[in-house]
Parts: structure tokens; sequence; C-alpha cells
């Protein structure tokens, strides 16, 4: 189940806003330039299913989204318990980071938290199966997907060199941990 849960970024023990709506969860990210919605329609292609089957599945979409963004590419992760260096994997999302394009990600199977870092306050965003979110270039964020990820989502770029992350420095992250380390 999607999930919005908002703190002040000194009070990481009491949230502010806590909701499953996922209405709810665009209308509270849409000021920040966040784009969340949930993609329906075709049916899931199985987990095991390799990336050209995946991305001929949600090419309609793709196409659209690519199309509104530039956006000049699309690849799939997979992340699971064959995932070679998985903790290390873990560890280079979780440290907070900004990109200089927007971070565009659809959760095809399995799910995780993308926490923004805007102003005063922390956004953790549980997206699951069939969430999109778009976080904007230049928001400071970070990813959990737990201790034993198990996720397999559509990635979609502008820049050919894909995921570039720039360090913040800050151990904010390890404040706000969707998952205990």
């Amino acid at each position: 189940m999607s999930t919005l849960t908002i703190f002040q970024d000194t009070v990481p023990e009491k949230p502010v806003l806590l909701t499953h709506d996922p209405v709810e969860i665009a209308a509270e990210l849409k000021p920040l330039g966040v784009r969340f919605e949930r993609w329906e329609g075709p049916a899931i292609p199985p987990r095991d299913a390799d990336e050209e089957a995946v991305l001929a599945t949600y090419r309609p979409f793709l196409d659209k989204l690519m199309g509104e963004t530039g956006a000049g590419s699309a690849d799939v992760l997979r992340v699971d318990e064959n995932t070679p260096n998985r903790e290390a994997l873990r560890g280079k999302f979780l440290s907070e980071h900004i990109h200089s394009e927007d971070e565009v990600r659809f959760f095809v199977h399995g799910g995780g938290h993308f926490i923004l870092h805007v102003g005063d306050r922390i956004y953790d965003v549980e997206c699951t199966q069939t969430d999109l979110i778009s976080v904007p270039e230049g928001t400071k964020h970070w990813f959990d997907g737990g201790p034993e990820p198990d996720f397999v989502t559509l990635r979609i770029f502008t820049h050919k060199e894909g995921w570039v992350a720039d360090y913040t420095g800050t151990d904010l992250a390890h404040r706000f941990l969707a998952y205990p380390l």
C-alpha cells in the first residue's frame, strides 16, 4: 500500500501527516513538483520477465511520459536476493543526494521509500507496485529499498549517463531511515 509520511526535519519520531490515499499523496507532493500516480491498465508482467518484455508491456505509458518530459531512454532495474553487492547498493542510495535530471521510477514489482528533504520537511513516500514517482532535478532525497530489497522498476533518463548522484554530505538520511540498518 502506498504511503506518504511527512515529518519536521528535526523530529523523526512524530509524523505531521500520514496517508495511504493515492489522491491525497499526489496532492501533497504536487506543490513540490513531485509527480505521483498509479498506472492502471496493462497486465503486470511476471517478476522474472526480461527487460524487453517489461518495457513492451508499459511502452504506451513510457512513450507518453517520455514525450512529456523529454526523456531519452528507459531501462529496467531489478534488485533482489541474487543481486551482487546489494548491501553496498543500498548504501549508495541511502545517502542524501540530488540529480541534474528528474529521477523517474515506476514500480513493476515490490517497492521502496523515496524520502525527500524539502525546506524543513521530510516526505517519506512509500511506493509500491504500479506507483510512478518523479522527483524533480535538484531535489534532495534518498531511496531505501530495505535491508533485503526486492523490486523491479522502470527507470527513465534524460541524460545518456543514467543514474548520477551529487551527494550532499549530510547524515540526515540516517536519522530518517525507512528500515533499520
